[in-house]
């Protein structure tokens, strides 16, 4: 299991990537942090999820 957003969800073994596909996040308009670690968007293709990690999906809002 892989915490994502305090919600315990079964994606170790899948990217980062595979993740957002299924998601409702705008992968433009969002960060993701892994681990206390912030993973560049040229890397969610490549970069797997493994047991126990927890992971931080943050969107941008803009407005003023």
């Amino acid at each position: 299991m892989v915490k994502i957003n305090g919600e315990k969800l079964d994606f170790a073994g899948k990217t980062i990537e595979e993740y957002l596909r299924t998601s409702q996040y705008d992968p433009r308009r969002i960060a993701v942090e892994r681990n206390g670690e912030i993973i560049p968007k040229a890397q969610y293709s490549e970069t797997t999820l493994e047991e126990g990690d927890c992971v931080e999906v943050v969107s941008f809002v803009g407005g003023g």
